[in-house]
């Protein structure tokens, strides 16, 4: 290995120096077994607690009683008097709900109730009840907080308006329980009319436009903005094409606006061709804004003009959406200077993600500014994620850091103890009875306070009950101390190896993607279909079976472990030979489809993790990342010859002729 100079070797040094720190760190107290022990719950309960379950949900109470009996003193038990007490709230006692409330027991299940009873309480203006018990509720959402202000009113009203303005700048619809407050605000001039004209604008930025008209019921002139919104969200080019601007109308002039940014979404090229003839009725503010949401549009759709619509906007009045977008089309331009511009004009905030120090640190090196670009890559390379890799693949010619130094395994006792916890207890009982939802609460609620000890005991728990998604859910939450072993868990490695082998692909590689796609879950099933531990689409996986001569395929095998793995690595495979052997296009193309994948690329090569960041589908842009660092873990895990993720990136070939083989679209 072979340094430039004295100061970058320092640097380097400190590096693994700072990263040996973080990874030995004294570690807080593992975890604790729990005050009252409780028999486990076996498997001959599920049924039972599955017939309770379905009393609750039919309104059967008397049902619901038969089985209370059968699960007192054990963990479920918070489950069934939840169920109970549910039932019945409207005329439940006071006493025997905040009796409820006050139990030791650690359950989603008392605060989701806590929650409930609330709202009951404040329907009925029990304010009393309702100011007692709300300061210990630890979930809330905008109905409960503006019940609270509401309640608040009647001993402070000018403070409580005042204070209703931090929920009010949003382009979501609030809940009923915020209308009087922001109502009492707007007749006192708390909420004035600009700041209803900024709502306003929120929510049609945000696509709300039923909110908007009647935020516009609010404004003089509202009758007619609402109706000139509705037209523009009909048919924005007709509505552009019709129209007859005044520019001293301020609604007039936001309901093109929103119609231009509408049309920008469809064709960058019809709103800017409407804005020639209108722009000169906007002042200079707007037409400011007008050219931040054509830019945004134009660089999500990867149009070159974005950079110049860019430049006619003035950067202080962008979006982190916008700000972000910016940069991409600075980064797919190869222009670092206009790189550096527009992270430098993001928040503070937006700066510090991780994102953005590594691509600031980037601009500052291609620009000549090599000691600010490994100011901001040192303390990234010791993060173990994407950024982090590609960070410390800069500072030196080898792959990242190897994850064993990182390693801590919970003791026997440590295990023992966190199986007696119930929630850990209620979490296997639910995950077995195939109730993923209230298991994944449960999960998250039992977790929340751990320390990084108890979360790699957790997970190690969840391992061995073949939870694979919480294993690597809790192992994915420690800061100091780490198993990466339960982060990349490898299960199902002998039912893959002969997938592998036959279709020639990188094991690794493989695993990065199937983390992704199911975190290990069998019976993992998308919300557009997609199913099994390789998420295989139905469509695509009749085209595959086509292809392998599989002549007895029938839809519901797509679930059976070897037909998913089989159809899988064959897709794989496919879309890598599609894509000249690149990862990160087949990687692309697996989760968002060929086409796009294809479409996606520049006239020219670009760098993978350009490429990548450039994807304009934020969950396919997240993916495909994911995948490729969750492969060169994999590959240290598997002993796998050293290559670095910025060398498994590569380069992304620039546009060729469409490819005319017929290939399945759907993911």
């Amino acid at each position: 290995m072979c340094y430039a100079d004295s100061d970058h070797f320092l640097k380097l040094g400190m590096r693994f120096i700072l990263y040996f720190l973080l990874a030995f760190a004294p570690a807080a107290q593992a975890a604790k077994p729990p005050q009252t022990p409780q028999p486990d719950i076996t498997v001959t309960d599920d049924a039972e607690f599955l017939a309770a379950r379905d009393a609750f949900r039919s309104g059967d109470r008397a049902g619901l009683n038969k089985f209370a009996r059968h699960f007192m003193q054990t963990p479920l038990e918070v489950y069934i008097s939840y169920y109970q007490l549910r039932l019945g709230l409207e005329q439940a006692d006071p006493k025997a709900v905040r009796e409820f409330l006050a139990r030791a027991e650690d359950s989603p299940m008392i605060d989701r109730l806590r929650g409930e009873w609330l709202k009951q309480l404040a329907s009925k203006e029990q304010w009393a009840l309702f100011d007692a018990e709300y300061p210990r509720l630890l979930d809330e959402d905008d109905e409960l907080a503006c019940y609270a202000l509401q309640s608040r009113l009647r001993t402070d009203a000018l403070n409580t308006l005042k204070e209703s303005r931090r929920l009010w700048f949003t382009g979501k619809r609030l809940a009923e329980s915020c209308n009087p407050i922001f109502d009492g605000a707007i007749t006192v001039g708390i909420i004035n009319e600009q700041d209803i004209w900024q709502r306003l604008r929120l929510t049609l930025e945000a696509g709300n436009v039923s909110l908007a008209q009647q935020l516009a019921s609010k404004l003089s002139g509202g009758s007619t903005l609402a109706d000139a919104l509705g037209r523009a969200a009909s048919d924005a080019d007709r509505y552009l094409e019709k129209l007859s601007l005044d520019g001293s109308n301020q609604g007039q002039r936001v309901a093109a606006l929103f119609a231009l940014i509408r049309l920008a979404k469809q064709s960058p090229d019809l709103s800017i061709a409407h804005w020639a003839k209108l722009s000169a009725n906007f002042p200079e503010a707007e037409q400011r804004y007008f050219f931040g949401w054509q830019a945004y549009e134009a660089a999500r759709k990867q149009d070159e003009r974005a950079l110049q619509w860019y430049r006619a906007a003035a950067s202080n009045q962008l979006n982190e959406q916008q700000s972000a977008w910016w940069a991409r089309a600075s980064l797919r331009a190869w222009d670092w200077h206009s790189t550096l511009a527009a992270i430098s004009a993001m928040s503070p905030e937006q700066q510090r993600d991780p994102t953005w120090q590594y691509w600031k640190a980037r601009a500052l090196q291609a620009t000549g500014n090599v000691q600010g670009a490994q100011k901001l890559l040192l303390p990234l390379s010791i993060e173990p994620h994407f950024y982090g890799q590609l960070a410390a693949d800069e500072l030196a010619d080898t792959p990242v850091l190897s994850t064993k130094s990182a390693v801590y395994k919970p003791t026997p006792q440590d295990i023992v103890s966190m199986q007696a916890l119930p929630g850990i207890q209620r979490t296997i009982a639910l995950y077995r009875m195939d109730l993923r939802s209230e298991a994944l609460k449960e999960w998250r609620w039992t977790l929340r306070n751990f320390n990084d000890h108890e979360l790699l005991a957790a997970a190690e728990v969840a391992r061995r009950g073949e939870m694979y998604d919480r294993a690597i859910n809790a192992a994915n939450l420690t800061v100091n101390s780490h198993d990466f072993s339960l982060r990349y868990l490898a299960p199902y490695r002998d039912a893959l190896q002969s997938h592998i082998r036959e279709n020639g692909l990188d094991e690794a590689w493989v695993y990065g993607l199937m983390r992704q796609e199911s975190r290990f879950v069998t019976a993992a099933k998308s919300q557009v279909g997609a199913a099994g531990l390789m998420q295989v689409m139905p469509s695509t996986a009749r085209w595959i079976a086509g292809r392998l001569g599989l002549k007895n395929y029938r839809t519901d095998m797509i679930h059976q472990l070897d037909t998913n793995l089989k159809l899988g690595t064959y897709y794989m495979k496919t879309v890598l030979s599609w894509f000249d052997d690149s990862p990160v296009l087949a990687s692309a193309a697996y989760n968002a489809g060929p086409s796009r994948a294809r479409r996606w690329r520049a006239e020219r090569p670009l760098e993978g993790a350009i490429y990548a960041e450039s994807i304009p589908f934020d969950e396919t842009r997240d993916y495909v990342k994911k995948v490729m660092s969750n492969t060169v873990y994999y590959a240290q895990q598997f002993g796998d010859p050293p290559r670095s993720l910025k060398q498994r990136m590569g380069i992304v070939a620039g546009k060729e002729p469409k490819n005319q083989q017929p290939i399945p679209d759907e993911k």
